[in-house]
């Protein structure tokens, strides 16, 4: 067991108001959504991916840096199935954002060339074993994803997963899964979390520039209707269980199984799956479509309006100080 000293929260870390990252969220998370976390006390990042060319990502970074100098971050996809990665990288160490999340792969070269430079890296984990690995990296803090996160979610419940990592980890534990009020942030701090990470709930606020029946399904359905699918991306996803995708089905077919477990075609096969999945996800999210694809997680359960993320920032942090 790991002599744990006690780390930084995440308020003091970044040097922020409130221990909060609103999560990076694919084809959800914009400008307009990290602009309102930085001015309401929070800090936010976005996926790489979001943006399908380099200029159009150097020029989300500018605009977000010329209306705040709060420190603010981009999740990047580290595995091979994400052919920019590399580019990538090289644009947000050449900017020098303030942190990196890196997800689903090695950070090994994240946290190298970072380092040096004062970028700090946050790795996604879902494990035990996977954190230790980044922390020896040299990875700033972990995110630990549980089984109540939306998207990528991992398979040990929030307490559970806060509290093996905090018993072995010298480095600050954020918490990604199930958040949606002051009460929840407090609970999952007293467990020996340094800061949260929250998604789910500003899927359903006025920047948000996907659909209103996206919106409105956050409001229509509740967390007994999150499930797991195997079939959009490679690996398991949650997803609200609409008609379409009760019809789908949630686990992938015996082909495609087939083809995941043949070692000389796996990358090149999930670097379809991923493509197909997300397009349709995509379509979903941003356009009119009977296939209704919508990512969230079993925070939905309390979500009864569409607000400004300036209220929903405020129900996070009211009373979190007493």
């Amino acid at each position: 067991m790991t002599t744990n000293t006690t780390p930084q929260t995440l308020d003091k870390l970044l040097g922020i108001d409130y221990p909060i990252i609103v999560a990076p969220m694919f084809l959800i998370s914009n400008t307009k959504m990290v602009k309102a976390a930085l001015e309401n006390g929070v800090t936010a990042a976005f996926p790489a991916l979001n943006y399908r060319t380099d200029s159009e990502l150097r020029a989300a970074i500018h605009e977000i840096k010329s209306s705040s100098n709060k420190p603010f971050g981009v999740n990047l996809i580290v595995n091979k199935s994400n052919p920019k990665y590399k580019a990538q990288l090289d644009t947000l160490v050449e900017l020098k954002v303030d942190f990196i999340i890196t997800s689903l792969g090695n950070p090994k070269e994240v946290i190298e060339r970072c380092n040096p430079l004062g970028i700090k890296v946050f790795c996604d984990v879902v494990d035990l074993t996977y954190a230790k690995k980044v922390e020896a990296l040299g990875a700033n803090a972990v995110i630990a994803v549980n089984n109540e996160a939306g998207g990528h979610a991992g398979n040990i419940s929030p307490k559970e997963l806060v509290t093996l990592l905090k018993e072995n980890l010298n480095i600050p534990i954020i918490s990604a899964g199930g958040i949606a009020s002051a009460h929840d942030i407090k609970e999952v701090m007293s467990w020996g979390a340094a800061g949260v990470s929250v998604g789910t709930i500003f899927i359903a606020s006025n920047e948000a520039d996907v659909t209103q029946e996206y919106k409105q399904a956050l409001i229509d359905y509740g967390a007994k209707d999150i499930v797991r699918t195997n079939k959009l991306s490679g690996s398991p996803l949650t997803v609200i269980n609409t008609p379409y995708v009760q019809q789908m089905g949630t686990e992938a077919s015996w082909l495609e199984r087939l083809m995941n477990n043949n070692k000389r075609l796996k990358k090149y096969i999930k670097m379809i799956v991923a493509f197909r999945g997300m397009k349709a996800v995509e379509k979903a999210a941003t356009g009119a479509t009977y296939k209704t694809l919508w990512c969230a997680g079993p925070a939905i359960e309390h979500v009864h309006s569409i607000r400004p993320m300036k209220e929903i920032v405020e129900s996070l942090t009211t009373g979190l100080s007493e």
